[in-house]
């Protein structure tokens, strides 16, 4: 049992990247990722059985698969009642060095293997077959074969399951994310300050033709029930939004973090009514504009995350 716990750590970091793509969830990945383990352990407990296994990275990605399959239909009906828009939860790191890279290649793996939450988003529009077929192929170079043995369906209908997710993530009303950190930190910077500004026509021309903005907050708190689009009306529902935070004055704390890999910030305040409110930002930035501002204040989503710090202040310049 000792081995087999040593081979399986060896490959935890690798089905815990296969997980959260497929289930935009941070902790139903650690779950599946448990439930992986669980099979491995019950089903090569007899070392003569564990021999027979030539490939175990390919055994458990296809397991690990099959178990967020079907956690991704049980989650379809769990989505359709779910208040309001939905976004995932988020996985919060901090900012790298200023020059845009981490010291340790080994953290710079770590982040070029992360999510952007625009892509997160996009992938909640497939069929649980289509996500599966799309991250397995697409993302981790899964052969068809393989897929197809995971849906329990044919190599030709793999390929058209992923024909058509690889079609959904490239529509034209999906948010791009193709800036690097630098390019990230550039805009951001124009968009706080022209925020902070006040003027919606500065504001307005930070953000693409195409911007959308996602609040989830889980039916807790107020919040767009529908995203909003187009950059006049983000424009002017972000100036409400900071408007609001410069009358909370010293009461709002937030600080730059990477979210899903991407630019944003976390801030703590309190609410109206006494209670305390986390928010998580993060962005998608193509072209030297933002296309998508994503907020999660869902506390369900966001109470994992350690305290913001009294040391910072708004607006969360970086």
């Amino acid at each position: 049992m000792t081995d087999l716990a040593a081979e399986f750590e060896a490959e935890r970091g690798h089905l815990m990247a296969v997980a959260h793509r497929m289930l935009g969830s941070r902790s139903e990945a650690e779950d599946a990722v448990q439930e992986t383990w669980l099979r491995y352990a019950g089903a090569f407990a007899d070392p003569a059985a564990r021999a027979q296994i030539r490939e175990l990275r390919g055994w458990l990605t296809t397991t690990c698969s099959r178990i967020c399959l079907d956690v991704l239909r049980s989650a379809r009906v769990r989505r359709e009642a779910y208040p309001g828009q939905w976004l995932p939860e988020p996985v919060v790191t901090d900012v790298p060095a200023a020059d845009g890279f981490a010291p340790d290649p080994a953290e710079r793996a770590v982040r070029a293997d992360q999510l952007g939450t625009a892509l997160l988003v996009v992938l909640e529009r497939l069929s649980p077959e289509q996500r599966v077929a799309f991250v397995l192929h697409d993302v981790f170079a899964v052969p068809f074969a393989t897929v197809a043995d995971v849906l329990g369906t044919t190599t030709v209908a793999a390929r058209q399951l992923a024909s058509r997710a690889r079609r959904a993530v490239a529509a034209p009303d999906v948010p791009r994310h193709t800036a690097d950190l630098a390019e990230q930190q550039r805009v951001l910077a124009a968009f706080i300050a022209a925020a902070e500004s006040g003027e919606l026509e500065r504001l307005v021309q930070v953000l693409a033709p195409d911007v959308v903005l996602i609040g989830d907050s889980g039916g807790h708190f107020p919040a767009a029930r529908r995203p909003v689009v187009g950059p006049e009306a983000v424009a002017r529902f972000v100036l409400g939004l900071f408007g609001q935070a410069s009358r909370y004055g010293d009461r709002v704390l937030a600080r730059p973090v990477l979210v899903d890999g991407a630019l944003g910030w976390q801030a703590e305040t309190v609410f109206r009514d006494g209670r305390p409110i986390r928010v998580v930002t993060s962005f998608a930035v193509h072209d030297g504009r933002i296309t998508g501002v994503f907020n999660q204040l869902n506390p369900e989503k966001v109470a994992q995350l350690p305290a913001v710090g009294a040391q910072t202040g708004w607006p969360p310049h970086s």
